[in-house]
């Protein structure tokens, strides 16, 4: 988990990267050895907020506040 909790992080840094050259006039970056061009910032900040969520999501699953676990169970007789 904590490999793909980086692996998320790393991915996140490359398009914050890739945010800021498109914000600087570059209509062509590289993420992860793939040439892009003609960028589209809204898809680029859209996958930021993926990643964003992702990370949290791993993050709180390593520490154990996943978002499947049990907080109490009710009885029922059928």
């Amino acid at each position: 988990m904590i490999d793909r909790l980086q692996k998320y992080k790393d991915r996140l840094e490359a398009y914050y990267t890739a945010e800021l050259a498109i914000l600087g006039g570059a209509q062509s970056y590289a993420i992860g050895g793939r040439n892009l061009t003609r960028a589209n910032l809204a898809e680029v900040r859209q996958m930021i907020e993926y990643l964003i969520n992702r990370i949290e999501m791993e993050e709180a699953r390593v520490n154990g506040k996943g978002r499947n676990k049990v907080l109490g169970a009710i009885p029922r007789d059928f």
